[in-house]
């Protein structure tokens, strides 16, 4: 299943909640999902924040779910 799908299901949430959220179309949020098309990387990093996950959790780069701490982020 995709990612994005499984997350939006957890949370119970239907595709039209998430599309309204990021301010387009059920019917493009739906390509997302169906990963016909890419995301832009505003759309995922707001969707990351949605969910209080990372990139990477949304990206299949890592199986944590937690988002990463704010120390972590950025070197001074």
């Amino acid at each position: 299943m995709n990612r994005l799908k499984e997350i939006r299901e957890d949370h119970d949430l239907y595709q039209k909640d998430i599309a309204k959220y990021l301010n387009m179309d059920q019917s493009n949020y739906s390509k997302y999902e169906l990963e016909k098309i890419n995301i832009p990387i505003e759309v995922l990093i707001k969707l990351a924040d949605y969910y209080k996950t990372s990139t990477d959790y949304l990206l299949y780069r890592t199986d944590i779910k937690t988002p990463y701490k704010k120390s972590m982020l950025k070197k001074d």
